[in-house]
């Protein structure tokens, strides 16, 4: 019985749904998985479990009129051993990311900070949301920086079907964008998302190129107008003009940043939803999450490359759409409690089918079924620990 309290109020079954980040965004940035990618799971697996019993330390009094079955209210779990866990966890999360260097110890407090605010201060705020969105996008950037660190470290590549993978023998230049045209012939720029920009397949820049680089010149971003081929040992560049300067020095990957916010808009969506799980009534929230499902779904399942990765991110995509759209179509058409919370508990189980596209979208079809594989494991598990 203890250990069916302990797992209800970290509810365990919600745990599948945090490995996906780490690998998201090592996919995403064109990076294989190594040890930094299992350091930064372990940190996220705590810092997702500190934030759960730091909520429900917080929510103590609310949940003893709201949901007396709660572990803490019906007594099941002393307050001080919850909050003596979210610390703990705290500390070990960050113990983990500070063994994947400076940058990822960064971002881990970063999250930390985030997860605490948000327990303690933001949730029945405006900005709940908005914060749980920053959470899920800061866990992926972690992941992405923690496995291209220590794949700098230890001289790695990266896969082969990325971009970066494809330039491993392409010597680390910067050559501005205006100058595209007379780029070497298949040299793939670190995009990080597996496709070579104009400059890299050799041909005359189109109007859009030209575009961009107006507008990253007039952005005020640091070093202008710029691609940056990555070097056999770089990978793909971690901090490249075109980047805010205060970002390209932390060495965060530009190309798990659109992974990072895509995910991010997804838990900004499902955390609006679950503000009215208690009470329902709520038909705005659900039809907005459903709507923004389907653009996310669109995007994540139309990645640039065609081929087994473009098939398998639309695939993935569609079981995104489905998991997560059915859920809030049916609390949008009905608005009670129960499909409220049924509608938050199918976002919040989306979100591995979402990783898994956008894995797939980076390139690495294969990682994004492994991360599917945690979907039976998952729902065996939330049949017995609900994952709200």
């Amino acid at each position: 019985m203890r250990l069916r309290a302990w797992a209800e109020l970290l509810r365990v079954s919600a745990l599948f749904t945090v490995p996906g980040d780490a690998l998201a965004g090592a996919a995403s940035a064109g990076v294989r998985p190594n040890r930094g990618t299992a350091l930064a799971v372990g940190a996220s697996l705590c810092l997702y479990e500190a934030g759960m019993a730091l909520n429900d330390w917080a929510d103590r009094d609310e949940d003893a009129v709201e949901r007396p079955h709660r572990p803490i209210p019906s007594g099941r779990i002393t307050p001080k051993a919850a909050l003596t866990a979210a610390g703990a966890l705290t500390a070990t999360g960050l113990f983990l990311a500070s063994r994947a260097g400076r940058p990822t110890l960064a971002l881990s407090t970063a999250l930390a900070a985030t997860v605490w605010a948000y327990d303690l201060r933001l949730k029945h705020t405006a900005a709940g949301p908005a914060a749980m969105g920053a959470a899920r996008a800061l866990d992926v950037l972690m992941g992405a920086t923690a496995t291209l660190s220590t794949s700098r470290r230890t001289g790695g590549t990266p896969p082969a079907g990325s971009a970066a993978g494809r330039s491993r023998t392409t010597p680390s230049v910067v050559v501005p964008r205006d100058s595209a045209v007379s780029a070497p012939r298949g040299a793939a720029t670190g995009d990080g998302w597996g496709s070579a920009s104009a400059a890299g397949r050799g041909r005359t820049p189109t109007p859009l190129d030209t575009l961009a680089s107006r507008l990253a010149g007039s952005a005020g971003w640091a070093g202008g107008p710029t691609e940056v081929y990555a070097s056999r040992r770089a990978g793909p560049s971690a901090g490249p003009p075109g980047l805010p300067a205060w970002l390209a020095r932390s060495g965060v990957p530009r190309g798990a940043l659109l992974a990072a916010g895509l995910l991010g808009v997804h838990t900004l969506a499902v955390t609006t939803v679950s503000r009215r799980e208690v009470y329902g009534g709520s038909v705005g929230a659900p039809v907005a999450a459903l709507a923004v499902t389907g653009v996310l779904a669109g995007v994540v399942g139309r990645p640039r490359d065609p081929g087994v990765g473009a098939v398998v991110a639309g695939g993935l995509a569609a079981v995104y759409a489905g998991t997560a759209g059915r859920a809030f179509l049916h609390a949008a058409l009905n608005p009670s409690p129960q499909l409220t919370q049924r509608a938050v508990g199918g976002g919040i189980r989306a979100m591995i089918p979402f990783q898994a596209a956008l894995a797939a979208r980076g390139g690495a079809p294969g990682i994004g079924l492994a991360v599917m594989g945690l979907v039976p494991l998952a729902r065996k598990l939330a049949k017995r620990v609900s994952v709200t």
